[in-house]
């Protein structure tokens, strides 16, 4: 069970109470689902109750006890506990996790895109200044991700290298990945639901002779308002370095994979033991997505790869079997959570037009 799932089943405990009469609310359009704070416990945990007291007009820990009741019930949430003022702590099944990561590997990098067009058209625009070009072009991707159809208009004229070295292809500013009937028709564009401009804070040096992958790295992984590190330690071969640790930990899947595949065993998604903290972040994935694009922000799935990756890499040295042992069903799972690890963060880059090389 996903986050948006887990949102989903929420918000369906809370139509049910009002249905019944023991809460008088209007049920709201989402529920905000995350891994659990301090003092909280479980997989995930929300704040819906807290944000129902006010116009419930009842107590927050009696609110979220409406709902726990509920929800304990529910298909793969093994149990539900109140804490503090009254947050929802869920506890998913053993084999919650096994169908999470069998998803993961069916979508593959496409995991937490959305399906068809949303409906929306978003219109781009920025300067040209290659901070504001790379961010434009990399929310442009996570926004089609999500079945957007967008179109940018840069306000001047770009230099070449921007689109040879960083790798923003214009080739895609007035259509979507997949394509939407009409987005390429020789008439009038339709106008757009969202006309956004994108300026960030400029590059105090110019990127280009750090490279594609590090430049683009620089350049979005700081908040708009703060001021990109140019040249910094992005082209560093080693852990201090983040876009390191996230390519590396991708390439080590992918090793693993071939090293799996040389034994005799293949992946097989099953219950994985003290992977909490990963299995959370990949649950985390299509939220994640979803709130880059609505605060059109890549910054904020910069930094969700890099909690992945650092999460991914204590699991590793477990994945094979060592000495004389024989792959077991413990391995294959491993292995296949490896693997969704490894599509995740290959996903994610190629959303920030980075590479994700299977050799590091």
């Amino acid at each position: 069970m996903t986050p948006v799932e887990l949102s989903r089943t929420v918000l369906h405990a809370v139509r049910r109470a009002v249905d019944e009469g023991e809460l008088s609310v209007t049920v709201p359009e989402r529920a905000v689902v995350t891994p659990p704070g301090p003092g909280g416990c479980g997989d995930y945990a929300t704040n819906i109750a807290l944000q129902l007291a006010g116009a419930a007009g009842q107590p927050p820990r009696r609110v979220a006890e409406i709902l726990r009741s509920r929800l304990a019930g529910e298909a793969f949430i093994g149990d539900v506990v109140v804490t503090g003022p009254g947050f929802l702590n869920f506890s998913l099944e053993r084999n919650a996790s096994a169908l999470l990561v069998e998803e993961i590997l069916q979508r593959g990098r496409r995991y937490g895109h959305a399906e068809g067009f949303s409906g929306t058209i978003v219109r781009l625009r920025c300067p040209a200044e290659a901070r504001a070009v790379v961010v434009t072009d990399a929310l442009a991707r996570v926004l089609r991700s999500q079945g957007d159809l967008v179109r940018i208009e840069c306000d001047g004229r770009r230099a070449p290298e921007w689109e040879t070295v960083l790798g923003v292809d214009s080739s895609h500013s007035g259509s979507r990945s997949g394509g939407h009937p009409g987005s390429h028709s020789a008439g009038p564009r339709p106008l757009p639901d969202l006309d956004i401009t994108v300026h960030p804070v400029p590059a105090p040096a110019d990127p280009l002779p750090l490279g594609r992958d590090a430049a683009r790295w620089a350049l979005l992984c700081p908040a708009a308002h703060d001021r990109p590190r140019i040249p910094g330690d992005h082209l560093v071969q080693r852990e201090t370095n983040p876009l390191f640790r996230v390519r590396y930990a991708h390439a080590r899947t992918r090793a693993l994979l071939r090293n799996a595949a040389d034994l005799g065993f293949h992946p097989e998604p099953g219950p994985v033991s003290d992977a909490e903290a990963l299995l959370a972040a990949l649950g985390d994935h299509p939220r994640i997505l979803t709130t880059t694009a609505t605060h059109r922000s890549p910054d904020r799935l910069a930094r969700h790869l890099v909690a992945v990756a650092d999460a991914t890499l204590p699991l590793l040295p477990a994945v094979l079997p060592l000495g004389d042992e024989k792959p077991s069903a413990a391995h294959r799972a491993r292995l296949a959570l490896a693997e969704a690890a490894g599509a995740v963060l290959a996903g994610g880059l190629s959303l920030l037009g980075i590479d994700a090389p299977d050799h590091l």
